[in-house]
């Protein structure tokens, strides 16, 4: 069908696994709503796209054929199909969402159902309108994501806790991160997941290594145990305002940091490690360049966010 409605739904839907939805969704809830959500969700988040991204790399199941499929997103195209990484995220964001926040806010559980049922619904959904995935690849993202689920939820206070309150805890994060982004890819051809997967890595260490600084300077980001459970209803437009501002001068922030790391840590690689980098996009599709560039630009992303972002808002009293 032509439907311009089902086609803009679906495009909404496959934004909801994209790195434009992360950089709102994510700053929002930590620097608007409760760090100790946000900080958990990024735990499943990272866990979940890191397992999605290898287990393509072992399957490696082409994407569907175009013919009889019509594609109308090409920029995963190059990426293997099974299981949907966006149908896994889709999943796991808004059940975990609802698993975490219910009983800490004060909502009607429909309404977390309802939520949870919606989203992943239209993520699910938009996988297969956009011709990138087949139907068993969406089950399949849809069940590996539960099932992952099921295995990380009941420990994921205790990895909080442990990247917060640990001595070396930025020692063993960082070096994790890294040796799983450097051992988890033998791609015959380059493609998009290499460099996601860094991507995804790399913003894991960063936001759990600023979480352990803020630790270690009693920077109270999470609100305090007497105002639990927390509620909606304290919406004033003095509230709103301040919400939108923050969110507007820390995405600001955040941008800019992408900006000016990706430029230093490129051309530094390409130094490093003596490849030229006249062509820039070339240049960038190496591993010894396409790893580092983006684990340590998307490091500092995610330490932004969670340390030196919510000092500014601490300096300019919007904290």
């Amino acid at each position: 069908t032509r439907s311009r409605f089902l086609y803009y739904l679906f495009s909404l839907g496959t934004e909801l696994g994209n790195e434009l939805f992360y950089i709102i969704f994510f700053p929002f809830c930590i620097w608007n709503l409760d760090a100790w959500l946000g900080r958990r969700l990024i735990i499943i988040w990272v866990s979940v796209m890191y397992l999605g991204q290898c287990t393509k790399d072992v399957i490696r199941w082409p994407r569907p054929a175009s013919p009889p499929v019509v594609k109308l997103e090409v920029f995963y195209n190059s990426e293997y199909s099974m299981p949907s990484t966006h149908a896994m995220s889709g999943t796991a964001i808004p059940l975990a969402l609802l698993l975490l926040s219910y009983g800490r806010w004060q909502y009607p559980l429909m309404f977390g159902l309802i939520l949870a049922f919606c989203w992943c619904s239209l993520v699910c959904c938009s996988r297969i309108y956009m011709g990138m995935h087949s139907i068993l690849d969406v089950i399949a993202g849809f069940l590996y994501a539960i099932l992952i689920l099921v295995v990380l939820h009941p420990v994921v206070d205790l990895i909080d806790n442990f990247n917060l309150t640990y001595k070396y805890a930025p020692l063993i994060i960082i070096s994790l991160h890294l040796a799983l982004g450097i051992f988890s890819f033998t791609l015959d051809t380059w493609s998009t997941s290499r460099g996601d997967t860094a991507q995804i890595l790399g913003c894991g260490a960063g936001v759990a290594c600023g979480s352990h600084v803020n630790y270690l300077m009693g920077l109270k980001l999470d609100p305090p145990p007497d105002t639990l459970p927390l509620s909606l209803s304290s919406l004033t437009v003095t509230v709103f305002g301040k919400a939108m501002l923050r969110l507007l001068i820390g995405v600001i922030v955040l941008l800019l940091t992408k900006i000016v790391m990706k430029k230093a840590t490129i051309s530094l690689a390409c130094k490093i490690f003596r490849i030229p980098h006249d062509d820039v996009r070339k240049a960038r599709q190496r591993m010894e360049v396409e790893l580092p560039y983006r684990y340590i630009t998307y490091g500092m992303v995610g330490f932004s966010l969670m340390f030196l972002v919510p000092c500014l808002f601490h300096f300019i009293g919007l904290s």
